[in-house]
This record gives structure tokens, C-alpha cells and sequence, in this order.
């Protein structure tokens, strides 16, 4: 058997920049080619678009795998976000356009940021957190996540942000890991018409939480009248209401000078083993990587409307919500609630209401708007669109397509972005004045990045199937695992030594295009023939009537694993046996014989986690028949058990 991935998936379809794109774009075949002559001074040019208070020594001190960026450099993040535009034109522009789900709006400008940056922060230090201390923030997609973190920033606190779906479990594990001092939560967050008490599940998990002295409550709750503060129990002593903090609190504040290779936050990522890793990421270098990434990559003019729609709980939401759209003196428009509630055109009724002009989505969102039908965006005025985006993984050829065609108007350049947490900012992808795009792929590392495909014993493969390596140090990149840098080492750095793999399979075409294949630990084995899941899953999505599916591989005694296909259909198409046998023929027809599904099932959704992605484990249980395994941290637990039931019926 090869060690080789198969690359089964052939895609024709290009897409060169317009010529009026090109002329205006702020990324230039230039930042290629200076990062091609000097890769570190590049990225001190990068470096030099933000405002430092003591300059660097040394570009770069790399001592694998430990890296310093900037080494000795001073600055501070919430000052190249907030301060520095004060002293522009900026200062009375919009910085947040907030929309939450019950309808409320809200505009803070960078002047009125500031000042509510500057409160925080003093509220912060009253409390007793001081430089180095570490604050959890446990909130809706609410402004003041965005300015939890910038006053941490100012003051040298290390944020750790947890998503605002997550249990109270995963909230206590993460304070405790961390051994946080300070809570900032909310007495509620608005999903899907009705409200989660966060504060609750805040004080279940405080339970266990011996590090917490102090809890911050934001009062999102509304409906109830004004001041009302019933709904959450408060403890006198610990607990404070945000807004009574905020009145007592000065909007003037010092910023604290941060070395560059401070801790800015930890980020915790699910682990194999089941414990959180709690990813570490510094000032300086990350800040410059998000910083040029979010100019060059979006493409940012001074009157964008730039909207991603990641939580901040994610690093999508740290990275291109707050600090590298602020860090570049951006409008960036924030929304708390669901993209299907009250109807399934929000989104597009506020790309609508705003004028919002860069959209950056995640593939998942994509297929579920290609489920929905075409009708819902052709109801509302997208002409505003300027470039699109995706994040969080693989997209499908044809759900690109439908993005290009149903909300681009044909006309949007769109720019497919790899990265990951522990990656900090965005790593391949499309420059979209330079590069021409192809369906499915993130095309060529941004300038100043290394990137290499190898087989299994790190030897380098000039294209085809591999293992997608970095191999050389970037500024974002993370510096360890937050009190466990053994475990860093062990998960990042052991399989190739001085390379970093964190487990994406790919390919690189003769183009030197990357298509990103998935986890190499959702790789199928069938007879003999490794196979990407990503691929199998888009020659699916490729058939008219499919919106999503997932594969994963199940045990069979002649070739070792068949293909077991979940598959979700577009509306108003209905499952068929007839339609089974055709999604097979299709997927034979599309990329071969060997990737023919033995199995497939119809769902009316897929299990995923609540960052929006498919949990192949379950599906493996359930294909193969098995106990589910632990389903706290799905989406909807109750598809699960309706997928297992469907599943078992078939099989008799």
C-alpha cells in the first residue's frame, strides 16, 4: 500500500483577477517578490505598518521549534487598534456596526471605543488584575467581547476567550487550566428567538473555579425593562454588573508597553486526548501577520464595510473581527445571533441594510445557504459585495461556484483561506489582485510563508498527495501550550523535527496550487488506495440535488475500509433508492471506481461541532454500529441519535 495520498479530483475551472481589481488592489505581485529576495525583511516592512513605543533588535531568534519575533520590540496591541486613530480622520469614523438578534443596533466609533477600551481596562485594575494576570471571557457576540479584549491588551492581562455555546464544563475546565482571576459573562445571549443564561452555566462552572476572585456581568438581557437585573443571581462581593463598573470607571488609561513576544491570549483547541490545548500567542508577531493579512488578503479600503461572521470565541473572530480589522482602521460589522433566525435571509437582509462590501463566511454556512435555494439572496440588494471569503475548511468546487455565482454576481473575487488556531493568521491564499483562483483550492502561500508537501518519512514531493508541512517559522505562529510545553513538541514538532505538521493532508497540482485534503486522521483506506475525504465529499456536493455530505470509512473485510456517505439533500428533493445508486455512479463517474460509496444514508442535517464542523468520529461510530462516544459538544445531539436509528433500520 502507497504512503502516497490519492489525488482523484481534477477541477478545470479558472478565475483570473478583472483588470479594474488588479488596479486597485492594495496586494501587488511586488509583496511577492520582496518576500521571495528577503523573507525576514519583508516581514519587518509588515511589521512597520504598526505603531511601536521601542523598535526591534533582531528580526528573528529561531530555536526549534521556539520562536521570538521582534525580539526586545515594545508596543501595545489595544494602541495600534484604538489610540493610533485618534490622531486621523478616523477618529469619529465607525470602528463596530453591531446588529443583535432580537433587531438592536448599535455604532461605536473609534473615539467612543476608545473610551470604553479605557473603562474596561481601569474596571480590570481596580479588580486587581494586573500584567500577566489571566481573564476568561465568556460572552455573546456582543461589542463588548471586542472591548474585553482590547482592555485586556491595554492593561497586559492574557485573555482567554470561551465560546458562549460551550457548557459549563468546558467554561470550568478551561478557567482552571489557565488558573483565571477574573470572569467577564453576560446575564444572557439572544439564539434562535429565545435566551441561554450564560450567567448560570457561568456560576455552575464557578463551582469548581477556586482561581475566580471576580465576575464582570454584562446585562444583554432586554424585554424586561429598563435596569432590570433579575435574571441573573448575583454574589455580592464577587459579581459586579459591567454597566456599574463602566459608571464609576475613568475613560482615560495609559497603555501598559508590552514586549513582543508577551502573551497576548490563549486559545484552547480540542485535543485528541480529550483535554483542551490551551494555544499561546504573543503581541508582536502576531499582530503584524494579522495585520498584513487582513489589508492584503480582503483587500481593505478605507470605506469597506468588512464583515466576518465568525464568533470572537473562535480565532477566526480574534484575528479578522477584531484585531486585524481594527489594527488597519477598519468598519467592521459584528452580529450576535443565528443566520436562519427569524427567517433564512438574514444574513443577506443585513449585507443588505449595512452595504456590507467584504463577506467572509465558513464553507458549512455556504451549503447550508445552497440547501436553502438560491431565492433567499436574489431577494435582497448584494450589489455591495466586493470580495468574498471563506475560512474553517476545504470548500467544495461546486459550493464555491454557487458562492461566486449566487452571492458574487459573478463579478466578486473570492479568496479561500488555510490556517488554523494554532497558525494565528491566515497562511495560503489567494492574493485576489495577483493570483487566479480555481474552485476548491487556497491557491499559494501568502508572501513571506513556507509551506511544503511530503510523504510520511518528510521527504519532499514535488505534487501530488502528501502531507502539508510548514518549514519555516511565521510571525503568528504559536509559541506553546499553555503549561505543557512537552505536549507542544510532541503534537507540532515530533514527526519531522524542525518542520510544523498539524495533520492536513493535501495536494499541490503543477500549478503549485494547494488543495487542502482534510485531516490525514480522516484519511480512507480502500484497497490500498489512500483517499481524502474532502475529495469524495465534493464529487457528492457536484450532483444538483446534494447540498452537504460527509464521509467517513467503515470496516470491510476485503478492502480493508469501504466509503459510508452522509448526505443532506437540497429542499425540495426527496431520498430514493434510485438516488442512492445515481450519487454512486456519480462519485464513480467524477473521480473513479475506487471511491465509489459502498453506503449511503440521507440526513436531514450532520452532526457537527459548534464551530460548524462535521464530527467524522461519530459518523464512524455510527456507520460501524458503535457506542456514540461522548456528543456534549454537538451542535444538535438529537440528529445524532435520528442518523444512528436511520442507520441501524437499513442495516437490518
Amino acid at each position: 500500500m502507497t504512503d502516497q495520498i490519492s489525488t482523484l479530483l481534477t477541477e478545470s475551472r479558472r478565475f483570473p483577477p478583472s483588470a479594474g481589481f488588479t488596479a486597485e488592489a492594495n496586494g501587488t505581485q511586488a509583496l511577492y517578490d520582496a518576500a521571495q529576495a528577503d523573507r525576514l525583511r519583508f516581514w519587518e516592512d509588515q511589521a512597520r505598518a504598526l505603531d511601536w513605543m521601542q523598535p526591534w533588535s533582531r528580526v528573528l531568534d529561531w530555536t526549534p521549534p521556539h520562536a521570538k519575533w521582534f525580539v526586545d520590540g515594545k508596543l501595545n496591541v489595544s494602541v495600534n487598534c484604538v489610540d493610533r486613530h485618534l490622531k486621523t480622520a478616523r477618529r469619529n469614523k465607525a470602528a463596530i456596526l453591531w446588529e443583535g438578534e432580537p433587531g438592536d443596533r448599535r455604532t461605536i466609533t473609534y473615539w467612543e471605543l476608545h473610551r470604553e477600551v479605557c473603562r474596561c481596562a481601569n474596571a480590570l485594575l481596580k479588580l486587581g488584575v494586573r500584567k500577566g494576570d489571566r481573564v476568561a471571557i465568556y460572552l455573546p457576540m456582543i461589542p463588548e467581547a471586542a472591548i474585553s479584549m482590547l482592555a485586556c491588551a491595554r492593561i497586559g492581562a492574557v485573555h482567554s476567550v470561551v465560546f458562549g455555546g460551550f457548557s459549563a464544563e468546558s467554561l470550568r475546565d478551561r478557567i482552571n487550566d489557565a488558573s483565571c482571576t477574573v470572569l467577564i459573562t453576560s446575564d444572557g445571549a439572544y439564539r434562535r428567538g429565545s435566551v441561554l443564561p450564560l450567567k448560570r452555566f457561568a456560576d455552575e462552572a464557578l463551582e469548581g473555579c477556586p482561581t475566580i476572585k471576580h465576575v464582570i456581568v454584562v446585562q444583554r438581557r432586554g424585554g424586561a425593562g429598563a435596569g432590570d437585573e433579575s435574571f441573573a443571581n448575583i454574589i455580592e462581593g464577587r459579581d459586579h454588573w459591567w454597566h456599574r463598573l463602566m459608571d464609576q470607571a475613568s475613560p482615560a488609561h495609559e497603555a501598559e508597553p508590552m514586549d513582543a513576544e508577551d502573551m497576548l491570549f490563549i486559545l484552547y483547541t480540542s485535543g485528541t486526548t480529550g483535554k483542551p490545548k490551551g494555544i499561546v500567542h504573543t503581541t508582536g508577531g502576531y499582530l503584524t501577520q494579522v495585520t498584513a493579512t487582513t489589508k492584503h488578503v480582503f483587500d481593505l479600503k478605507e470605506d469597506d464595510l468588512f464583515w466576518c461572521t465568525a464568533d470572537i470565541g473562535w480565532v477566526t473572530g480574534h484575528s479578522y473581527v477584531v484585531y486585524g480589522p481594527l489594527a488597519n482602521g477598519a468598519t467592521v460589522l459584528m452580529y450576535e445571533g443565528a443566520p436562519d433566525w427569524p427567517e433564512r435571509d438574514r444574513f443577506w437582509k443585513i449585507v443588505a441594510r449595512y452595504g456590507v462590501t467584504v463577506f467572509y463566511t465558513a464553507p458549512t454556512a455556504i451549503r447550508a445557504f445552497m440547501k436553502w435555494g438560491e431565492a433567499l439572496p436574489k431577494k435582497h440588494d448584494l450589489s455591495t459585495i466586493r470580495l468574498l471569503g471563506t475560512v474553517g475548511e476545504p470548500i467544495n468546487p461546486e459550493a464555491w461556484i454557487w458562492y461566486h455565482e449566487h452571492i458574487g454576481a459573478k463579478r466578486c473575487p473570492i479568496v479561500d483561506t488555510w490556517w488554523q488556531t494554532e497558525t494565528g493568521g491566515i497562511m495560503i491564499t489567494p492574493l485576489p489582485g495577483v493570483v487566479t483562483t480555481k474552485p476548491g483550492s487556497a491557491t499559494i502561500p501568502f508572501p513571506g510563508i513556507s509551506a511544503a508537501l511530503v510523504d510520511q518519512k518528510g521527504t519532499r514531493l514535488p505534487q501530488g498527495g502528501g502531507l502539508l508541512v510548514l518549514t519555516e517559522p511565521w510571525p503568528a505562529m504559536l509559541r506553546t501550550i499553555y503549561g505543557d510545553d512537552q505536549r507542544y513538541r510532541d503534537t507540532y514538532w515530533s514527526k519531522f523535527g524542525n518542520m510544523y505538521f498539524a495533520g492536513d493532508g493535501a495536494k499541490l497540482d503543477e500549478d503549485g496550487y494547494w488543495w487542502i485534503l482534510g485531516r490525514v486522521d480522516d484519511v480512507l483506506n480502500v484497497a490500498g488506495h489512500r483517499i481524502g475525504t474532502m475529495e469524495v465529499e465534493s464529487a457528492l456536493v457536484d450532483h444538483p440535488m446534494v447540498a452537504e455530505a460527509a464521509v467517513v470509512g467503515k470496516h470491510h473485510d476485503l478492502k480493508g475500509q469501504a466509503i459510508a456517505a452522509f448526505v443532506t439533500l437540497k429542499e425540495g428533493n426527496r431520498p430514493s433508492a434510485e438516488l442512492k445508486d445515481d450519487l454512486k455512479d456519480h462519485v464513480a463517474r467524477k473521480i473513479g471506481a475506487i471511491a465509489r460509496p459502498d453506503d449511503i444514508l440521507f440526513s436531514a442535517d450532520l452532526p457537527k461541532t459548534r464551530s460548524g464542523k462535521i464530527m467524522r468520529r461519530l459518523l464512524k461510530d455510527i456507520a460501524e454500529g458503535r457506542a456514540l462516544g461522548d456528543t456534549t459538544t454537538l451542535a444538535d445531539p438529537s440528529v445524532v441519535n435520528r442518523l444512528k436509528e436511520q442507520y441501524e433500520s437499513e442495516e437490518g
